[in-house]
């Protein structure tokens, strides 16, 4: 039987993680979450790079996709998208 692992919300105040943001579901720390323009996307990959949490991916066809479990919301990847086609969007 495995033991489980306490979410962010059971931390003690002022805890340091040493864990992966892989081993909890921290995706609703954030307010926005990215939404990409399928269209406009030129398939660079940028965002997937430069995501400090890994939560985008880039499926079969080269098209990004965000694992919301994960992401905060930074809008690093908006803002390194050479072309513009994520909008981070409320989701409050």
């Amino acid at each position: 039987m495995s033991e489980r692992k306490p979410g962010w919300r059971e931390l003690p105040r002022g805890a340091v993680s040493t864990k992966s943001s892989k081993d909890y579901k921290t995706g609703d720390w954030g307010i926005t979450k990215p939404e990409f323009d399928r269209d406009k996307c030129t398939k660079c990959t940028l965002c997937h790079f430069y995501c400090p949490e890994g939560a985008i991916s880039i499926g079969e066809e080269g098209h990004p996709s965000v694992d919301n479990d994960y992401c905060k919301g930074c809008g690093i990847c908006a803002e390194e998208c050479p072309v513009s086609c994520i909008t981070m969007v409320i989701t409050i």
